[in-house]
């Protein structure tokens, strides 16, 4: 399949020629979901710790007798019956992530960019060129209508381009590596490089 190759400043700049087998699947959102949910689970921290009765600061001294109280029989005040006392079966430090292999992984990633070429919000362009002023690059992509963009370049982002775009809110930036299924499916608009359509066919193949 064919798209046209616009420059920054919106002239064409030729066509390109993209694998149906990389951006022409017919999306399905039961793949795309699974590796969006594999990918946010190992970004969790999964930090978060209660305290125990083992673990509260208390006495251990047996609070009343055993009999002859006419309540239930305690041993100590750090039981999670009582206020301040342990928590029971609260959370512990743990991973969140779970196993996906590389296939489905790399199956899920096609699937994203055939989802934004048959939703019509893929542009490919020539390349990445700026003089690292963020007021000029701002412009351009306003005038290309990118409000919410994701820009996929090749092995190595442009130095100057990166700079220019680091303070331009909605727009992100990153190499082919770093190209993932949530990250793309996040933005609005996904724009690839001709270098980075070269290293995605490549990279999928």
């Amino acid at each position: 399949m064919k798209l046209d190759v616009i420059k920054l400043d919106g002239k064409k700049a030729g066509s390109v020629d993209l694998g149906e087998d990389i951006f022409g699947l017919e999306p399905r959102a039961d793949i795309l979901h699974r590796v969006v949910r594999w990918q946010r689970n190992n970004a969790q921290a999964g930090t978060h710790k209660v305290k125990t009765r083992s673990e509260v600061s208390y006495s251990t001294k047996k609070i009343y007798r055993q009999k002859g109280t006419g309540g239930a029989r305690h041993g100590a005040r750090s039981a999670p019956i009582f206020r301040g006392g342990g928590v029971y079966k609260g959370p512990v430090v743990r991973s969140h992530g779970h196993e996906l292999t590389k296939k489905f992984r790399k199956l899920g990633l096609k699937h994203a960019l055939s989802a934004k070429m048959a939703a019509g919000e893929l542009v490919v362009i020539d390349e990445l060129k700026s003089a690292g002023k963020t007021g000029a690059l701002a412009k351009q992509v306003k005038d290309l209508g990118w409000k919410r963009a994701l820009i996929i370049d090749g092995a190595e982002v442009n130095a100057d381009f990166a700079k220019a775009a680091r303070n331009i809110e909605g727009l992100d930036v990153l190499p082919t590596m770093g190209a993932n299924v949530y990250d793309i499916l996040k933005r609005d608009t996904l724009v690839i490089t001709k270098a980075g359509v070269e290293a995605l066919e490549a990279r999928l193949k």
